[in-house]
Formats: structure tokens, sequence, C-alpha cells
């Protein structure tokens, strides 16, 4: 479920590829892609003829427009983070500009994703990993006016229940009948969510299976575009539905094993959870990005799964 569709190393422009291989002053002699993730572009592992590898991320305008700008933004994230922290590190990008193509290109980590459904052992690895992780990046590498608010983009950019409600009432149709029954106090407590969740943390607020390479010595976190300010418990909050969808344990036990959840504000923690949920949800029913037929049905699960978080966190049968 966590696979899009991919454009091939052969299938870039020639003029892209002919810059990467310009930069590595030597020529590419074989590409893999990478199946997982959602990008409408390239993803792969490239081998030089010289036997250097590298991973390169690349995309065009074309089919979906806003994908471009996605790249750019990772650009800006990567170039800030420090290089103790277990991300691949950014070593060249490429950018045509204006209705052209953006490229990355990072040093290649020989790891595999988690097991799925989640293995007990590589769950705890992982947490712990982003517990850490969280620690390394506090305060933020990137000022927060920088990068953005995680409690601003929840509150204000995606309000997915208020969205639901307000701007799309004929979606109540579509609504399964848990989310119509309480659609009134799910909007209620989201539009608490901006003002608790104050943090100076550096999140990366996409943390998946498919976004964790498990290497024998580290776990690598990859894929940080949507990277916000926030508090320190939220990227292991936004990330256990997607656990519990992939056959791991509920959200809440999932967010135990993390330090900086055991001590959070319940309310806070919940009103993160209720807004997580509500984008999902939303997305969901929206019709697919261009390039990104997968998506929706990957979000719908991750909407059934932070519904369910809610049902028996907030009391709301």
């Amino acid at each position: 479920m966590d696979r899009g569709v991919r454009v091939g190393w052969e299938d870039t422009p020639k003029r892209v590829r002919r810059e990467i291989e310009t930069w590595l002053n030597t020529s590419i002699e074989s590409a893999v892609t990478q199946p997982t993730g959602f990008s409408p572009g390239v993803a792969a592992r490239l081998t030089s003829q010289d036997d250097r590898r590298f991973f390169v991320k690349a995309v065009g305008p074309e089919p979906n427009i806003d994908a471009p700008d996605v790249h750019r933004r990772e650009i800006n994230v990567m170039n800030s983070i420090p290089d103790d922290v277990p991300v691949p590190r950014l070593l060249w990008s490429f950018d045509e500009g204006e209705n052209g193509w953006v490229a990355l290109v990072f040093e290649d980590v020989e790891g595999h994703h988690p097991i799925r459904p989640w293995l007990p052992q590589e769950l705890n690895r992982v947490v712990t990993s982003i517990d850490e992780l969280n620690s390394s990046l506090t305060p933020s590498p990137l000022p927060k006016d920088v990068m953005g608010s995680a409690g601003r983009k929840l509150a204000t950019i995606t309000r997915g229940w208020r969205q639901i409600r307000d701007e799309f009432p004929t979606a109540s149709r579509k609504l399964d009948p848990w989310s119509r029954h309480h659609i009134d106090s799910l909007v209620s407590i989201e539009d608490t969510v901006g003002d608790v969740l104050d943090g100076d943390t550096l999140l990366n607020m996409d943390i998946r299976a498919d976004n964790i390479l498990l290497t024998p010595e580290r776990t690598w976190l990859v894929d940080w575009p949507h990277a916000v300010v926030g508090p320190k418990w939220l990227d292991v909050v936004a990330f256990a539905p997607s656990v519990t969808m992939q056959g791991g344990p509920l959200p809440e036990d999932v967010i135990s094993k993390h330090s900086a959840c055991r001590s959070a504000d319940f309310d806070a923690v919940t009103a993160a959870v209720v807004a997580i949920a509500g984008f999902f949800t939303h997305q969901a029913m929206l019709e697919p990005p261009p390039g990104l037929p997968t998506l929706r049905a990957f979000q719908r699960a991750q909407g059934k799964a932070a519904r369910g978080w809610i049902s028996r966190r907030a009391g709301l049968p």
C-alpha cells in the first residue's frame, strides 16, 4: 500500500541525467528504482562507473506541478540538519527553476525498511531512535519562522474536520457513522490544536515504515520535506497510526515507549491525534493527486486507525 508510481531513471530527461553525471565526473553504470513512497518522480539507487553508490530523488512539473516545490523544501531542510544526526547526507542538488526539474543526490544507505507486520524488537528500536533524534534536533537548527509551526499548520492549513463540516457539507455523506456523530466535538477539539502544540524541536512529521531504513548500526529517517517545528513528542504521535494499520500495536502502546510522550500534557496529545485524524480523513475523500494514484487508500487506512485511537482516548464511543 505504501507504493506510488515511480519514474524510472531511464525516463528522466537526458539533460537532468547529464547534470548528475557531470557532478559525479563519471557515468552511471546502473540504477535500481526504489518502489516505496509516494513521490511521482525518480527515486533510485545509482552505481557510478567508478563503483560509487548514491541515492537520487528527482521530479519535474508533470504530472504533479506541486512536486518540485516539495523537493525544493527538502533541500532547505537537509542543508541545515547536523551531520551527526542519522539522516542521509544531501551531497548535491540541482534545480532548473520554475517549470523545471529538481534533483537531490544523497549518500546511499545500505539498509532495509522495517518488516511488516511490525516486529516488536524493530518497533522498539525505531521509537527509541525517534526519541533520540527529537532530542538531537532540539532546539531546531532551523527557526520556526522559516519552517513553520506544527500547531499553526494543523490549526490553520490542514483543519481536516472543519473542512469536512464547513467547506464540504456534502462530504458528510461519505463519512463513517462515528465521524458523522462526533463531527462537532472533533471540530471543537481540533480548534484547540494551535494553542497546545508549542515546542522548539525540528520534526519530520512524515515518519512511516517506508521512510525508515535499518542498518546493523543505526536507524535512519529519510524524506524531510514536511518538516515543521513543534513539541518533541509530536513525531511519534503522528507515526503511531501507521504502525497500527501495518500490523503493529495500538497507538497508545506505541507512544508509551517514547519518553517525551509519557510526560506530555494529555489534552495536548489528544488534540494532536484529533487533528491528525482529521487530516487523513479529509484527504482520503479527495481525488488522488496527479501521479499519486495509491496515496488516498494509504491515507484512508491511517485515518481509520487514528479515529479508533480518538474513540478510545477521548471517550467518544
